[in-house]
């Protein structure tokens, strides 16, 4: 876990030059002075249902799920763990309520960027206004693949696809959230686990 924050600024320097290249000089005069650094115990919310969404933000550390109230059931879309972005995305762009939820599943900490301040920074630079075109690019990539994934994969080829990508959210995100979020249901989910666990034992024992 980053110590200061000079060090957590620093992931989020290193994510934004995957998409353009600023110096250290730059980023410190440009975007440091409009980072906020915000750190939340578990199941707090970054925002509720029916509220604007203010931030853009970019996981340091922990887990946060964004989900949607349906009826008596909570539909999870997203959840986003270290070097990863998650906001209220059509709440943050078109500035009117929110429909989701941003919930912590662990104590966590991001780096945040208040919707005003990312236009005046726009306004400041081509550059950074360049870089904002990318990432939301990358964003609306990122959902469209998994939108895709959700309708061609079957129940067990999405299980499947997410335990091979992210092992380690196996151990650390409660089964019902990732149920809902890979859209099985939590006994399907369970079976699955129930085999995958069976496999593992066979092949070690082989």
């Amino acid at each position: 876990m980053p110590s200061t924050t000079m060090d957590i600024t620093r992931l989020f320097f290193e994510f934004i030059n995957k998409f353009v290249s600023f110096s250290n000089e730059e980023f410190e005069h440009l975007i440091t002075p409009i980072l906020k650094v915000r750190r939340y115990g578990k199941k707090e919310c970054l925002i509720k249902s029916g509220e604007v969404e203010q931030y853009f933000n970019f996981v340091i550390k922990g887990l946060i799920r964004k989900y949607y109230k349906k009826g008596n059931h909570e539909i999870i879309t997203q959840i986003s763990t270290e070097g990863q972005i998650i906001m209220s995305q059509q709440s943050f762009l078109g500035r009117m309520p929110s429909e989701y939820y941003i919930e912590t599943i662990e104590p966590s900490v991001v780096v945040s960027i208040r919707h005003d301040h990312l236009d005046e920074l726009y306004n400041k630079s081509k550059k950074t206004e360049h870089l904002g075109r990318l990432v939301v690019t990358y964003m609306m990539v990122i959902s469209d693949r998994w939108q895709m994934q959700m309708v061609k994969m079957t129940p067990r080829e999405r299980f499947i696809n997410f335990v091979s990508k992210n092992p380690e959210l196996m151990q650390r995100v409660p089964q019902k959230y990732l149920a809902s979020y890979l859209n099985i249901k939590p006994e399907t989910f369970s079976r699955f686990k129930h085999l995958l666990r069976n496999h593992s034992k066979n092949h070690v024992t082989q």
